[in-house]
């Protein structure tokens, strides 16, 4: 008689924050993202991404910076608040040279404009995540 063994865990997949209120766009960049191997965690606001306990052990983040309620911005300020240390990109289709400014001072390594070819964004992420 031949014992079974349990099963081996999943590999960790680094998790990654997606904060985006467009849903078609958030539903996108989900599944690109899961398709390369990530967990994502998507919200369509902010308010509820920091509210989520998980958003703790995130590799990176990706935040739209026109949301309703916070902004992108607002949002990676108070996940740091909360000690998160993460690299973060902002997505916008509103870019300035102010924006590039207060976003690279409050902490994100890179700004994609929008519309963007999705594999953009994938492969900044994956940039960020190699860096970890």
């Amino acid at each position: 008689m031949t014992i079974p063994t349990p099963a081996s865990p999943p590999p960790s997949r680094p998790r990654i924050l997606l904060v985006e209120d467009d849903s078609a766009v958030r539903r996108s960049l989900q599944l690109l993202l899961q398709a390369r191997g990530y967990e994502v965690r998507a919200h369509a606001s902010g308010a509820t991404m920091l509210e989520d306990p998980a958003c703790a052990q995130a590799a990176c983040m990706v935040a739209d910076y026109r949301l309703d309620g916070l902004d992108g911005l607002e949002v990676l300020s108070r996940l740091r608040a909360k000690g998160w240390a993460g690299p973060a990109l902002l997505i916008t289709a509103h870019p300035s040279v102010e924006l590039a400014d207060r976003a690279a001072a409050g902490g994100f390594a890179q700004i994609i404009e929008k519309p963007f070819r999705e594999g953009v964004v994938a492969d900044a992420v994956a940039r960020l995540t190699k860096a970890n």
